[in-house]
């Protein structure tokens, strides 16, 4: 409890500034905070051995989430790269009815395929991403292939400028999200990666969410000061369905707060291979990224990243081989990096986007407006991930 009471003593002392409300005043505090002090004493981590045991200074706030076992078969599973859904540890907070943490379910390695399809594939054409606002379409048609010689000797020439994966911020896959109009629409949809669908059928299965289909997915690149605004994602047609959220890399820390933003969240850490999901009352609630962690002995990668992808993979699995080629450029990206994948389905079963007027469907809605991913240093101008709050 000490360290606890020293958190709530540091968050009382931080001066309040004028309008601010509850989530700004503590996304504030975290975005300030001084990894290894007792700043970071109130964020639930969830990958803690007193968390799987209900013990600890969070006892009363933690409590474990019932999954589906047999929505997901081991064999599904696996295809996807997850461990069996009985071996998952899966935990809910008391207050948050409907959001669900997962604490990296994933098979040993296999976080490899995902954190170089996030970089190597799904960056590429036809998908949206915030360099096209600032740069010609050829310039942005194969980031990865731009960038890999720049991060693969990113030790050597320290002083180079960043590639363009660096100055990647987000990237959109299915329906694109309208940043202007705050809308989806159904003449901007690109085919949406049939991995990552079906990666999300078997979480949103195991949660009970049967049928779930993923149509949209907002990939957020953050940097080490990098931070997500506060934020509600309600642009989705049908709401009840869940909003799915998947971490790689450096740990962040993540605040769920409540309908109102005068409502203090609740912070926890999100690690590599960690799984979110909010639904429910929990699907339309305030939350916020203010602060992605360094790693703890400088410049390394978590050690579920440590090791590599097997060699010889099922034969229908759908993960595929990672080169040691591809793998040092991911790991060098990776060491000052958080990936966030995070989708939704748009419309319910049978549903239909509704008509829009003439001069609506005229906008050019690839690269309008902002997000709420912010960039302290960015080259690029400031880019805002998720803008329907």
């Amino acid at each position: 409890m000490g360290k606890m009471a020293a958190v709530v003593g540091s968050v009382a002392s931080l001066v309040t500034e004028p309008g601010e409300d509850a989530f700004r005043k503590l996304f504030r505090f975290y975005r300030q905070s001084r990894p290894g002090t007792t700043d970071l004493g109130g964020v639930i981590d969830f990958s803690a051995a007193h968390a799987a045991r209900g013990t600890g200074p969070f006892a009363h706030k933690v409590v474990r989430s019932q999954l589906s076992v047999s929505s997901v078969s081991e064999h599904d599973a696996h295809r996807a790269g997850l461990q069996p859904v009985s071996k998952w540890r899966a935990y809910g907070l008391e207050g948050y009815p409907g959001f669900i943490f997962i604490s990296n379910p994933f098979l040993p390695g296999y976080q490899w395929h995902w954190v170089k399809q996030c970089l190597k594939l799904y960056s590429q054409k036809p998908n949206v991403c915030n360099l096209d606002k600032h740069m010609a379409k050829e310039e942005t048609q194969d980031l990865w292939e731009q960038s890999k010689e720049f991060l693969r000797y990113k030790e050597v020439n320290k002083r180079r400028p960043r590639s363009l994966l660096e100055k990647l911020r987000w990237v959109t896959l299915g329906y694109h999200y309208n940043w202007d109009s705050k809308k989806y629409s159904a003449d901007h949809y690109t085919p949406f990666p049939s991995d990552l669908a079906f990666l999300s059928e078997q979480v949103a299965a195991a949660c009970g969410f049967q049928g779930f289909q993923a149509e949209a997915g907002i990939l957020n690149y953050y940097r080490l000061d990098s931070t997500l605004g506060i934020h509600v994602d309600r642009s989705e047609l049908d709401h009840s369905k869940p909003l799915l959220s998947f971490s790689f890399g450096q740990s962040a820390i993540f605040l769920l707060g409540g309908l109102k933003r005068d409502e203090a969240p609740t912070a926890m850490f999100m690690h590599s291979g960690d799984i979110m999901v909010m639904s429910g009352f929990s699907r339309l609630l305030n939350h916020a990224v203010p602060r992605v962690l360094p790693h703890p002995e400088g410049e390394g990668l978590p050690h579920c990243l440590e090791t590599p992808l097997p060699g010889v993979l099922p034969r229908d699995s759908l993960v595929e081989p990672c080169s040691v080629e591809d793998w040092q450029v991911c790991a060098s990206y990776l060491k000052t990096a958080h990936v966030n994948i995070v989708m939704q389905q748009v419309l319910a079963t049978d549903q239909d986007f509704p008509l829009e007027p003439v001069e609506e469907k005229k906008r050019d809605i690839t690269i309008e407006g902002s997000c709420h991913l912010d960039d302290q240093n960015s080259q690029v101008k400031r880019a805002r991930l998720h803008p329907n709050s």
